[in-house]
């Protein structure tokens, strides 16, 4: 049997057809399902179709794309013209709409009523919280956050964020399915601001902008000191693991030995600075005289690339090294 033909693993209906929604389509269409994307614009969907299109072209140049052709994957996800006509018989439900709370609730008493109450339903939202949005659902046990890094297709990070409410046995059925679409979700016990993910970020940020406010070094040698140093380690093993490593007898022995420097530079990194407009603005002229405003989707590209390249890389590597 063609992988044209081959049966779908289940479906997954999309709401919001942006460049989230995009990706999501890709991930789940990768992996064998049926993907319903519905957008509340006819041009967002046939936007998303093309954006998935050339995903798909840039992952099988790096083997990425999975065991099917391209085409067979793009004749999995459809746009059925109508939210109802999406949501009717999903099997899971991820919403990407715009990160407004207002939009969201207002589109979660809609989902409330089409999606049986058995259904999952994750948020691909980067920073609300899903009791933001769905304290009114009568179904609210089953909606949580689902929260990808840009771009999902390429990078499977995904945070699993419970609301209050949020039932035991949604987040382990997200976190099935994340598993088995090729996904690596992560689960959080209760709601935070920013989730882990931008939590670590934000700290990396609030120090990148005072060592660049203060003098100490540009913004190119900033990006070069993650990218060229910390970042080569981090593609592939996280910051606990790279301490435990870095002293004979392991990560106890580093914190008794570098622990109070690190305490030290926590207390100086404590003062929260403000992100000033002349300061962005520096860092602004930086980035532009390296990358033009006009070549910032070519570049986007260039790390998509750069990311497939990567991703690849870590594949083969753990294939014979073991993880």
């Amino acid at each position: 049997m063609s992988d044209e033909h081959q049966p779908a693993r289940g479906t997954v209906a999309l709401v919001g057809g942006g460049v989230v929604g995009s990706a999501w389509a890709v991930v789940f269409a990768r992996a064998g399902y049926a993907v319903r994307l519905s957008d509340v614009s006819p041009a967002a969907e046939a936007a998303a179709l093309a954006g998935a299109r050339d995903s798909l072209a840039a992952l099988a140049a790096e083997g990425l794309a999975g065991p099917d052709t391209g085409d067979a994957v793009l004749n999995r996800i459809t746009t059925p013209g109508s939210l109802h006509d999406a949501l009717a018989g999903a099997d899971y439900v991820q919403e990407s709409a715009p990160e407004r709370v207002e939009v969201k609730r207002e589109l979660y008493r809609t989902l409330d009523t089409l999606v049986p109450p058995g259904i999952v339903i994750g948020s691909s939202t980067s920073g609300l919280p899903a009791s933001s949005f769905t304290a009114d659902m009568a179904t609210r046990a089953r909606c949580l956050v689902v929260h990808p890094i840009n771009p999902p297709q390429l990078i499977p990070l995904v945070e699993l964020v419970p609301a209050p409410w949020t039932s035991s046995d949604a987040v382990d059925r997200a976190a099935t399915l994340m598993r088995d679409v090729g996904q690596a979700p992560i689960r959080l016990s209760r709601e935070v601001n920013g989730f882990v993910v931008n939590r670590l970020q934000s700290a990396v940020l609030a120090e990148a902008f005072k060592l660049v406010a203060d003098g100490i070094c540009s913004a190119e040698d900033l990006d070069s000191a993650m990218s060229d140093g910390l970042g080569l380690r981090w593609a592939f093993m996280g910051p606990f693991e790279t301490i435990d490593l870095n002293a004979k007898a392991g990560i106890a022995e580093y914190c008794r030995n570098l622990g109070p420097m690190y305490q030290g530079l926590a207390a100086e990194q404590a003062e929260m600075r403000e992100w000033t407009p002349a300061l962005v603005g520096a860092i602004e002229r930086d980035r532009r005289a390296r990358t033009s405003e006009a070549g910032l989707a070519d570049r986007r590209l260039w790390r998509d690339r750069c990311l497939a390249g990567i991703v690849a890389a870590k594949r083969r590597i753990f294939d014979r090294e073991g993880r």
